[in-house]
């Protein structure tokens, strides 16, 4: 949608073709009875990416608001131990070192560090493509390639955090943070890093109806901008002729165009849509990101001592991860996150009731089979909750819904579930994405999460700018 607005806005006729309902992909929502839930990201930072779509579809709509959070995320550990991270680093710090005993300068050296890794990488890296030469002389490029050596390209996230961190719920905490795309801490580069930049020094959000007000609004602006939306329309073929996208196939018609952008996951759309011929195997072949097991629940009740994010710790996050991408099995001690909205928007829960989206990180479904695992990991989760809040949340629960993997690649082509195309969990792996552009199929482009610069919504947002500006220069 962020393409379409942009390429809508420059004169061109844009049709989006979506196999659901509904538009935003993993960024929908889910009613349950008198509860509402956002269905998939739930994390929202670099809020002018979407300021940015505003402007270019030239509508003065003021209805997209947020509040930016004085409370990040609320850490739970098995010993009892609390961390609320606030969005204050002089605060965070101060707090780790009263809990964990850190160096609170040390901290904020990290957060420091943080941002350093993020300024470095943005121009090199997240905010244009990688592919051509010329792209070598831009002065942002080199300066960022001075800088290469100070990114600790072949330390892992976890060398780098155990290196500077005395308590290893610290090192934990940090380490987080390569689940944000879907990677193990203990094999993905230090660079990502750079993550805690964007929800401590330049701020995390959430929009004053929910995270899909972000979907709403994307498509709103984009019906005003001229988008022709086409729901219940499978993209069945790209359509090639001499080694040029012309057209696709939905629903047994075709659809002529001058130029294909597909944001499906890469993984699939070879696999489904293209000729085998055209597969780039390397790629396809590179280890899947983690994906996810979400509950949603209705819960009948308040519980004041969890926050709008929340992270109840596995005790052995190395095991944990091992029995992730090893394994291939959920780990019998998961970490989870609970996201609860309806402490800020009060419409999503009835009153004196909590909608909690209950996830926990399962391995990619490899097979593409149904899920075997449903009933043991919900009687793990089950039972962390009640251990670690000392409650009896089964009792509570009055409405209840499940997304698998097997669910997430039914709805939204992920094979087999991985949220986020590839892992990054080699040094090198999140620079070796799937470019914007086709180097095979002339006028065929690639958006989202799975390609270039990665997957979350930032990054996303900002594959949309840069596959516009691609066809700008490549489509003269």
């Amino acid at each position: 949608m962020a393409s379409a607005i942009r390429l809508s806005e420059k004169g061109y006729r844009v049709r989006v073709f979506e196999k659901n309902s509904y538009p935003g992909g993993k960024l929908s929502e889910l009613r349950l009875g008198a509860y509402r839930f956002d269905k998939g990201p739930s994390l929202f930072t670099l809020p002018e990416l979407v300021e940015e779509l505003k402007d270019i579809s030239q509508k003065h709509d003021d209805s997209f608001t947020y509040t930016r959070l004085t409370e990040i995320t609320r850490y739970f550990y098995e010993d009892g131990t609390f961390i609320r991270a606030s969005s204050e680093p002089e605060v965070f710090a101060s707090e780790l070192e009263q809990k964990l005993g850190e160096n609170r300068v040390l901290v904020l050296k990290h957060l420091k560090k943080s941002a350093f890794y993020y300024n470095t990488v943005r121009a090199l890296f997240l905010e244009q493509s990688l592919s051509g030469v010329k792209k070598l002389f831009r002065l942002a490029t080199l300066k960022g390639l001075l800088r290469a050596p100070r990114l600790h390209l072949f330390s892992s996230m976890h060398k780098i955090n155990a290196a500077r961190f005395k308590n290893p719920k610290t090192v934990q905490l940090f380490n987080r943070y390569a689940t944000y795309n879907g990677s193990d801490p203990y094999r993905a580069p230090a660079l990502l890093n750079l993550i805690p930049h964007l929800e401590f020094n330049l701020g995390a959000y959430l929009p004053e109806k929910g995270m899909h007000q972000i979907t709403e609004q994307l498509y709103k602006w984009a019906k005003d901008s001229g988008v022709e939306f086409y729901f219940n329309h499978a993209v069945e073929k790209i359509i090639l002729n001499s080694d040029r996208a012309c057209g696709l196939l939905s629903n047994g018609e075709t659809y002529p165009s001058d130029l294909v952008l597909s944001d499906m996951d890469m993984n699939a759309l070879y696999k489904n849509l293209l000729p085998k011929a055209y597969s780039p195997k390397k790629l396809l072949e590179q280890e899947k990101s983690s994906s996810a097991f979400v509950f949603y629940w209705g819960i009948k009740k308040p519980f004041p001592e969890l926050g709008l994010h929340n992270i109840l710790f596995s005790e052995n996050y190395k095991e944990e991860f091992r029995c992730l991408f090893e394994e291939q099995t959920p780990y019998s001690d998961p970490t989870i996150y609970i996201n609860i909205t309806s402490k800020y928007c009060k419409a999503d829960a009835p009153e004196a009731c909590e909608n909690w989206f209950v996830m926990v990180n399962a391995p990619h479904n490899k097979h593409s089979e149904k899920i075997k695992y449903t009933d043991t990991l919900r009687k793990h989760v089950i039972e962390k909750i009640n251990r670690v809040l000392k409650t009896n949340i089964e009792h509570l629960i009055e409405e209840e819904a499940v997304l698998d993997p097997y669910g997430i690649e039914l709805q939204t082509s992920s094979l087999g579930g991985s949220l986020y195309g590839n892992a990054s969990n080699s040094r090198f792996s999140a620079f070796l994405r799937h470019a914007n552009f086709s180097k095979t199929i002339k006028g065929l482009y690639f958006a989202g999460g799975s390609v270039h610069p990665g997957g979350g919504i930032p990054l996303c947002l900002l594959s949309a700018k840069i596959v516009t500006q691609l066809i700008e220069e490549r489509e003269k």
